[in-house]
């Protein structure tokens, strides 16, 4: 999953850049007009309005009218209801008013993903990642090929990961998707992550980042 951070705040950008990474996105730093209106294609812009060649509202513009599925989520200092009102009716999906706490931030990115991606798959109800194929619908999975045979909880996690892949999902969310509470515990979490594993064939697949979650190679 690609972000384009859009801000000018040496500090601010180093920060987040750092934040989203661990998180498992793959990030490209703007720090203008110039350099977000030219950048590489992504899934989703953190976007400042305050920069220094000009107006951000300006990016936004011009990013929409170039992707009109793309996820942008507005964030700057401008907190006054007149600019949120302004910001989100030029075509921001969120408004993060400065300061912010990153866990807010992160929790506003993966909600926004969740949405847009639940939209994409009820178009296309088959994914494939990597050497995996999941039929969302028929909630069957393939590796390299070969039918997996996996448990309604089991398909669940992987079908939450593959949803964003590449992303770390933390194990309070995945708790959530698929047990639709956190009751259950992490252990009970991970005797299923665990048994997924060794169906796949792959264990690399679904890799545990150690204090964060799990995630779904992409590699």
């Amino acid at each position: 999953m690609r972000i384009l951070l859009v801000e000018d705040d040496v500090r601010v950008a180093a920060a987040m850049v750092s934040m989203l990474q661990r998180g498992g996105y793959r990030v490209e730093h703007a720090a203008t007009v110039a350099a977000a209106v030219s950048a590489a294609p992504c899934d989703l812009v953190l976007l400042d309005l305050n920069l220094p060649d000009g107006d951000g509202v300006d990016v936004c513009r011009a990013l929409r009218a170039r992707d009109p599925d793309l996820c942008i989520i507005a964030v700057t200092a401008r907190g006054e209801e007149r600019d949120r009102v302004v910001g989100l009716r030029m075509g921001a999906d969120d408004y993060v008013v400065k300061p912010f706490s990153m866990a807010e931030l992160q929790a506003r990115i993966e909600a926004l993903l969740r949405r847009t991606t639940r939209v994409r798959r009820s178009a296309a109800e088959t994914v494939e990642v990597g050497p995996l194929r999941i039929d969302y619908a028929a909630r069957t999975v393939q590796v390299d090929g070969r039918a997996v045979t996996l448990t309604r909880k089991e398909f669940d996690i992987l079908a939450s990961l593959a949803r964003q892949p590449g992303v770390v999902l933390s194990g309070e969310r995945l708790l959530l998707d698929v047990w639709q509470t956190t009751w259950s515990g992490k252990h009970t979490l991970q005797v299923h992550v665990g048994s997924l594993r060794a169906k796949l064939g792959r264990p690399d697949l679904v890799q545990n980042v150690r204090g964060v979650g799990y995630r779904l190679c992409t590699e």
